[in-house]
């Protein structure tokens, strides 16, 4: 088995791509190795030491790395661990995992627009940051006022901010006159 593995652009995160499927569809963020226990994958990445978070995409693995420790000090226990997992056919995983679409769910009045703004991010925009290693989902709209959760290489990126502003508030603006502004919001 011969795993890449590509840096992204936040310096803290690496993107892992084993060349098998790592989720059968969406994604999954473990941002604590206490998340990280709803999958054996990401316990064994956890158990590595020196990982702060770990995402799963369809055909990618990213993870962040504590700000202490250096990637070549812990880069082979990762790919070690990624290789022993796939070998072992365990699964991705646990039994308890529920598929969903990461957007937040919106009831009210704005459910047109809201609709139109899921749309827009599933078609332009997560496919562009799943490239990044990482992920972008719809998490609330309040007077304008898109806000949004970034994942994987996203949480934290020092472009982020850049991307959010220049990137997707403009193209929301773009096509949902709506739309005033994007804010990231918290885990």
């Amino acid at each position: 088995m011969f795993i890449q593995t590509e840096s992204t652009p936040n310096p803290a995160t690496l993107k892992f791509l084993p060349g098998q499927s790592v989720l059968e569809v969406g994604t999954a963020d473990f941002p604590t190795p206490e998340a990280g226990e709803a999958s054996p994958l990401a316990k064994r990445i956890f158990a590595t030491g020196g990982v702060k978070g770990v995402f799963f995409g369809m055909d990618f693995v990213t993870v962040t790395k504590a700000d202490d420790v250096e990637w070549d000090h812990i880069k082979p226990g990762i790919l070690g661990a990624i290789m022993e997992h796939y070998q072992s056919g365990a699964s991705v995983m646990g039994a308890n995992h529920q598929v969903t679409s990461g957007h937040a769910e919106h009831t009210g009045e704005d459910g047109e627009i809201v609709g139109q703004i899921k749309e827009l991010l599933d078609t332009r925009v997560r496919p562009a940051v799943a490239q990044d290693g990482g992920d972008i989902t719809f998490h609330g709209f309040e007077r304008g006022i898109v806000y949004l959760h970034m994942q994987g290489a996203c949480a934290g990126c020092p472009s982020s901010t850049l991307t959010l502003k220049m990137g997707i508030e403009n193209l929301l603006r773009h096509y949902i006159p709506e739309v005033i502004e994007v804010r990231p919001v918290a885990a």
